[in-house]
């Protein structure tokens, strides 16, 4: 946990972490990083000593209401309609071209 000069992170961990990551870092991405990480972790930190186990958790931060439309049955294209504007029609079908083998 960051508190004062102490650091979260160090720039070490931040080279180490970009060397598994096959990371090429300059010594001024490293020191930006560091400082960005040991930020997040901080902030984690805070929040996390906030929370409280009889607080419950949350998906979202604010309320949502079901946004779904009815479900009502309503009319259709037919066949005919929804196929009359296809490049090629099989059996009733929009025809494609073959993209795997017969046997596959």
């Amino acid at each position: 946990m960051s508190s004062g000069s102490e650091s979260a992170i160090s720039r070490e961990e931040v080279a180490h972490l970009a060397r598994l990551s096959r990371l090429a870092l300059t010594d001024e991405e490293l020191d930006q990083y560091a400082q960005q990480l040991d930020s997040i972790l901080a902030h984690v930190a805070q929040v996390s000593g906030v929370a409280a186990d009889d607080v419950p958790g949350t998906a979202h931060p604010a309320a949502l209401a079901n946004v779904l439309r009815p479900d009502e049955v309503v009319p259709c294209l037919t066949t005919e309609q929804a196929l009359s504007g296809a490049p090629a029609v099989e059996q009733d079908r929009f025809a494609v071209p073959q993209i795997l083998g017969e046997g596959q």
